[in-house]
């Protein structure tokens, strides 16, 4: 994922952001449309206090003063951070500074938006919160890559999955067909989400196997309750 922000250049063939190619704009220029949230929020985190570490990129990027405070309001009442507000992020928790490093990245909304696991650390509410925040992306035309082993999370959000093992990719699909596809699964040493589990072994039912998320499943169980009571 480094290629996209031009932290990698490739060595064969070409990487392209936006129709760019990274090899010729430099990481600066590319800064400014791929937002990147690393896995360990320790190797992004330095200003003084929260309010100056989400503002840290909007003053660079030229964003004007009111427009700044607007955006730093936005990001902290987004990820739960308001009272966070004047104090140092190293005093925060390790989940607590994930959610600074990503309001610090989402203050600027960029175009496309990498997570490298973005569950950690955080509760349901949070991940609730992230889930809903990601499709409104998705709406709006822009991209997110998802770095993750959280495979629940990945269910419950990405229409696109793409399954990597020892550096290859052995799968690319729509989320619901790769997830409940046993081959795959076995093969990227992965373990289905609990939903898909479930329903796969109501499909001799006539149940949908290929139901990965919670929301799609109660939606399918209401209606069958429905369907029983009339």
């Amino acid at each position: 994922v480094k290629h996209f922000n031009g932290l990698l250049k490739p060595k064969k063939g070409n990487v392209l952001v936006d129709g760019v190619d990274t090899r010729k704009v430099s990481v600066a220029t590319l800064a400014r449309k791929v937002g990147f949230v690393f896995q360990n929020p320790d190797n992004q985190l330095f200003s003084e206090t929260v309010e100056n570490e989400i503002a840290f990129a909007l003053k660079n990027f030229g964003f004007k003063p009111p427009v700044i405070e607007k955006r730093i309001s936005w990001a902290l009442n987004l990820l739960g951070l308001k009272q966070y507000r004047k104090t140092s992020p190293f005093m925060l928790s390790g989940g607590e500074r994930k959610r600074v490093a990503l309001a610090s990245v989402l203050a600027w909304n960029p175009k496309i938006l990498i997570l490298d696991e973005p569950t950690i650390g955080q509760d349901y509410q949070q991940k609730e919160k992230l889930r809903q925040f990601i499709l409104q992306m998705n709406t709006q035309g822009k991209t997110v890559i998802i770095v993750t082993h959280d495979v629940e999370f990945v269910a419950e959000c990405n229409p696109r999955v793409m399954l990597m093992s020892k550096g290859k990719i052995v799968a690319d699909g729509e989320a619901k067909k790769v997830l409940t596809d046993p081959d795959v699964v076995t093969k990227a040493s992965i373990v289905p989400p609990q939903v898909s589990q479930i329903f796969i072994q109501l499909s001799d039912l006539g149940f949908p196997k290929e139901t990965i998320d919670i929301y799609t499943a109660r939606e399918i169980l209401l209606n069958a309750l429905k369907g029983k009571d009339s």
